[in-house]
């Protein structure tokens, strides 16, 4: 079993950033891909990043050149730097980490593994 916390959530203004931290613990060394995904009220939940063991990573459009996607293999902790925030990134964002085949942000349904949520508010 795997257990995903994330933390860094919070209030900024547009133009502001923030830093999102995802800690996970348990069985760890299943999670071949993790990620990163948000849900505004009303709208469906949409991933926005992802990344495997070897680094390969994918962006959603809406945060391409935005926001990067890390992760400390050694401290099992993955990272979303979140830079030039717009109102329209306001949410409740998660990560997430599925154990095996392709990883990508648009493949919601592979990722078993989920956290709580953190909350993002961007002012205007």
């Amino acid at each position: 079993q795997v257990q995903l916390v994330e933390s860094g959530g919070g209030s900024v203004q547009a133009g502001g950033s923030l830093r999102l931290s995802c800690a996970a613990f348990g069985y760890t060394y299943s999670m071949y891909c993790m990620g990163w995904f948000r849900q505004a009220p009303g709208k469906e939940r949409e991933g926005i990043a992802a990344i495997e063991g070897a680094g390969y990573t994918s962006y959603a459009d809406s945060v391409r050149g935005r926001f990067t996607i890390s992760q400390d293999n050694a401290k099992n902790t993955l990272f979303l730097q979140m830079n030039s925030l717009k109102p329209e990134d306001t949410a409740m964002y998660y990560c997430a980490a599925h154990g095996g085949g392709y990883c990508n942000h648009r493949r919601t349904a592979d990722f078993g593994y989920w956290g709580q949520g953190t909350q993002v508010t961007v002012s205007s």
